[in-house]
């Protein structure tokens, strides 16, 4: 049952070799620490940099700090995994909980710089009061005891992202998405879709690279005004990462190959068709990659998003939750996708059914309370028209939302933007609803969630 509503995607042209967003020197170049800024995608008014802080002094470098100066006009708009002050044109960074970085490792911070004019990169770096070329400043201070968290099999409820309605870049004439976020105050986006190119290799659409592409500066675009990207890997159609990546650790790779382009807080896996979702093998290797993947970025939330019965979770629904607790894959939150099911005459009581099916689903199998199980849920709807013409108009979106809110429900969001635009009469579009709408509707409602 289709769960995507996704025109061919005619991708006939050669994939496209993803382009590494930053090159990180060997870790013992010289000896030493090294801190090395490389600039990411940069959409005129602004661009998204990095540092990488890699450690060959020998010894564990307990705690690190970078400085740099930024050009008369620039300054700091974002910046994460790091904690930074700027007094006039100077920026301090701090490590938040990537210090400790062990010899022959490295840790990295990213940010988001607006300016006017040209582009200049950062001036005088320190790495902890010394240079940041390599065999600069040695750790300074003793570094802590190590200890090895306890694991767990109910993770806490992610954070992340939860009003992040679909925005596709490929299809359906993508809206820019700061006018989006300036119209309709929404501060996430779930990003589709990357999968598969040449292997166990992601690309968006299995053809548009990491960086460079107009994903990735939708993404520099997004964080710029403030906002977040979930990328989402795999949807209906296309060429997936879960049956071409042979292991789960190989599959991880996959994953970790774009938190690290994005900085990320959250991915989503839309697990979809036969080939992933009806898939035993593909289904467990996607959740044994999600555990490494817990296990690697313990701040990242991962989220699985699945095709539902008006009911609750079908029979691989239920199986992918059930696995998902003896594999320990520690999912954030399940997302159930509430539409292309049948039956759904009166989509909000539909969808409400299928979610409290979740509820219990998820109760049963990890021993959670209500308010516990609906923290650890989704509701990714479709706008308008479904693909089986079932109609959810903006009062009901609107009543799926307050229902969403009033149950604390883990995430909310639909598919997609692109089609956030009406065309009454117009049947289900790639670039509108197929109702009478204002443009960005759903989106704004999806925004006070």
């Amino acid at each position: 049952m289709r769960r995507r509503w996704l025109p061919a995607l005619g991708l006939a042209a050669a994939a496209a070799t993803i382009g590494a967003m930053f090159v990180i020197a060997p870790a013992n170049a010289a000896g030493g620490v090294s801190a090395t800024f490389t600039k990411g995608s940069d959409w005129g008014t602004g661009y998204e940099g990095k540092y990488v802080i890699a450690n060959g002094s020998g010894s564990t470098l307990a705690a690190w700090t970078v400085e740099f100066d930024l050009p008369s006009g620039a300054k700091i708009s974002s910046l994460w995994d790091g904690s930074y002050t700027a007094s006039g044109q100077h920026v301090t960074v701090k490590n938040s909980w990537n210090g400790n970085v062990g010899n022959g490792a490295s840790a990295s911070f990213g940010f988001n710089v607006t300016y006017s004019g040209s582009y200049t990169a950062p001036s005088n770096c320190k790495l902890n009061g010394g240079s940041c070329t390599a065999g600069g400043a040695p750790p300074t201070t003793t570094p802590p005891p190590t200890t090895t968290p306890p694991p767990t099999t109910t993770p806490p409820p992610g954070t992340g992202g939860k009003g992040a309605p679909y925005l596709y870049m490929g299809w359906g004439s993508p809206p820019n998405p700061q006018t989006v976020m300036n119209a309709t105050g929404v501060k996430w986006f779930t990003m589709a879709f990357i999968n598969a190119s040449g292997g166990c290799n992601p690309a968006w659409d299995s053809s548009r690279p990491l960086s460079g592409s107009a994903d990735a500066n939708a993404i520099a675009q997004i964080k710029a005004a403030g906002g977040q990207a979930v990328p989402s890997f795999g949807g209906w159609s296309g060429n997936k990462l879960g049956p071409n990546c042979s292991t789960s650790a190989a599959l991880a790779g996959a994953y970790q190959q774009v938190i690290n382009a994005y900085g990320l807080k959250a991915i989503d896996i839309d697990i979809e068709n036969s080939d992933e979702f009806e898939n035993e093998a593909v289904q467990d290797r996607i959740l044994g990659a999600l555990k490494i993947v817990k296990q690697n970025n313990p701040g990242v939330q991962t989220i699985l998003t699945f095709g539902t019965s008006t009911t609750g979770p079908n029979f691989y629904g239920n199986r992918l939750i059930d696995q998902s607790k003896a594999l320990g894959a520690n999912v954030d939150v399940y997302t159930i996708m509430p539409f292309d099911f049948g039956g759904g005459s009166n989509m909000y009581q539909s969808t409400v059914n299928a979610a409290n099916g979740l509820r219990d689903k998820l109760k049963s199998t990890f021993g959670w309370n209500d308010a516990t199980a609906y923290s650890h849920l989704g509701i990714s709807g479709m706008n308008g028209l479904s693909d089986q013409q079932e109609l959810t108009d903006l009062s009901t979106w609107t009543q799926i939302t307050n229902w969403a809110k009033s149950n604390k429900i883990g995430r909310l969001a639909f598919w997609s933007v692109n089609r956030d635009r009406g065309c009454p009469g117009g049947g289900v579009q790639a670039a509108c609803s197929g109702i009478a709408q204002n443009d960005w509707d759903f989106t704004k409602v999806t925004a006070g969630f």
